[in-house]
């Protein structure tokens, strides 16, 4: 009954609105479209959360190594779901396998937001990256089977353009709504916008299977979910304060052990299972083996240390949570005005120039990040994040004509899916460590600078007496208060001085990891194209470098 209600009803749609149908030119667009809204949605979730890590330090009680989870747990979970959500697709259906896509990733967006501890929220991001990566490749799929080959191009392009322009809102959105309301709304903002694109899925559009589906790699699969799991484990709480064994503890050494044996198990079965989960022989190819190097170092870099800029904006420089996610507005507005610019470049000449052009620049942006301090201008962060922006517009597309540019169109889909696994799962690696290093490097600094404060030194009781007499008149404290309200604002001024000293170190190793990129790119073969046609009318030979 209930099918045949649903098939009237959508059979009144199709003729009320004849767009609906498949035969309709401006059918695959409306398919677009609706893609295009789970894509924002999707991408936005990843970038919105990073304005309010401030806010739930303080609401759940916990320092910045643990947060981190809330990024590496999506992301993790994001970059292993990549290869097996084209599975999912192939054995249930593409329309059917991105509609519950995106029911898992709306309910545990609203989950997330009732999240009554850090625990509970960690669970439901993990659910919420799963969700995520399946609505990525599932919905690029289906773009590329509803558009023909010439008009593929342009749909893609527009596709794109959704990521990139919830990079940029993602942050601005995130901190309006945690200045005007709270952190709860970041999660519950995704509600409505999951339901209209669950409508739109369900109504535009059509169902397709693989006629001759393959069978699920199950040991692979797990050997590399374990690998991954235990492995980040294990560098993100290698000096957690609960783990007082430190690197050498039962707990981190049982990690690593459990990821040495699982990425053996997953390598054996890559290369010897009929229909493997990752097309490790892909990697034979010379330039997609190294432009993969060169993600995972960028994901690494990059994503690893970009979490750490609102901390310090908001902790530090007292940014609010608006201003803080404002800032990241030019990043996304010019990768878009830069993209189709480098694109075109590469396309005629060389898509090697740029995207080492893109490196070196990007390197360059973290170098000024590392000289934060907590006088530092608006345009000291602005400046570098604008540098940024056209530096990912210019590495990002020659990168991918580069690594794609030996691979079979059979293989095609497969290895662009790759790409994406190997810069999702650098980013949480880069989490992960940087979070430790933060970690590390602050207690560093606060020894240091806590060794260099002589309570008996004349400039100590100067400002001890000139703080005193303020908290004296200002605060109206009693003088025993006001002395030692005194010493406190010293000691939490030494405290913000440690920590920013050690982001600027976490951004100078992030700078060094994204510039080692360049190194490989100066390997990769690439052909040079000339713009004329020799006299002879035939194509003009090609040179390989």
């Amino acid at each position: 009954m209930t099918t045949q209600t649903w098939r009237s009803f959508r059979s009144k749609l199709i003729r009320d609105y004849p767009q609906l149908q498949p035969e309709h030119p401006s059918f695959r667009w409306l398919v677009l479209a609706g893609v295009m809204i789970a894509t924002f949605m999707a991408v936005l979730d990843a970038t919105i959360v990073n304005v309010a890590l401030p806010k739930l330090m303080a609401s759940f009680g916990v320092t910045v190594d643990q947060v981190e989870w809330v990024l590496t747990a999506y992301l993790l979970v994001f970059g292993v779901m990549l290869p097996i959500s084209g599975w999912l697709a192939d054995h249930i259906g593409y329309k059917l396998i991105f509609t519950l896509g995106l029911l898992l990733f709306t309910f545990s967006s609203f989950m997330c937001s009732l999240a009554w501890d850090f625990n509970v929220l960690i669970f439901w991001r993990v659910l919420q990256g799963a969700g995520s990566g399946i609505l990525m490749p599932v919905g690029m799929a289906i773009i590329t089977r509803e558009f023909p080959p010439e008009k593929r191009g342009i749909a893609l392009a527009f596709w794109s353009m959704s990521a990139s322009a919830s990079v940029s809102l993602g942050p601005a959105i995130g901190g309006y709504l945690i200045d005007n309301f709270s952190w709860h709304t970041i999660f519950d903002v995704n509600v409505p916008v999951g339901i209209i694109g669950m409508a739109a899925a369900v109504i535009i559009l059509r169902e397709h299977k693989a006629a001759n589906s393959r069978a699920f790699d199950v040991v692979g699969g797990v050997s590399l979910a374990a690998f991954l799991t235990s492995l980040l484990l294990a560098l993100a709480n290698g000096n957690s304060a609960w783990n007082t064994g430190g690197w050498t503890s039962n707990y981190i050494l049982t990690c690593f052990a459990i990821s040495a044996v699982s990425i053996v198990v997953f390598l054996v079965t890559e290369f010897t299972v009929e229909h493997p989960l990752i097309e490790l022989n892909l990697f034979k190819d010379f330039n997609f083996a190294v432009c993969n190097v060169v993600l995972f170092l960028f994901g690494l870099g990059m994503f690893g240390s970009t979490f750490l800029l609102p901390i310090y904006l908001q902790d530090s420089l007292d940014y609010t949570p608006l201003q803080a996610g404002l800032v990241f507005l030019p990043v996304g507005v010019m990768q878009g005005l830069v993209a189709p610019l480098a694109g075109w470049y590469s396309d005629r000449f060389s898509p090697k120039l740029p995207s080492i052009l893109g490196v070196v620049v990007m390197a360059f942006t973290f170098y000024q990040f590392s000289t934060l301090s907590l006088f530092s201008e608006r345009h000291e962060i602005m400046v570098p994040l604008v540098l940024r922006g056209a530096a990912m517009g210019v590495l990002f597309a020659p990168l991918m004509a580069m690594a794609i540019s030996g691979i079979s169109h059979q293989k095609m889909a497969q290895a662009s899916g790759l790409l994406n696994v190997v810069r999702q799962i650098g980013g949480s690696f880069g989490v992960a460590v940087f979070g430790t290093l933060l970690t590390r490097r602050t207690i560093y600094h606060m020894t240091t600078y806590g060794e260099q404060v002589n309570a008996n030194s004349d400039s100590f009781r100067a400002t001890v007496i000139r703080l005193q007499s303020w908290a004296t008149h200002v605060a109206g404290s009693s003088f025993g208060e006001a002395a030692a309200q005194a010493k406190a604002q010293i000691g939490m001024f030494v405290a913000n001085q440690a920590f920013i000293q050690a982001v600027d170190d976490v951004f100078l190793l992030a700078g060094v990891i994204v510039l080692i990129g360049v190194v490989p790119l100066f390997m990769v073969r690439t052909r040079k194209r000339r713009a004329l046609l020799p006299a002879s009318g035939r194509p003009a030979p090609v040179q390989v470098e």
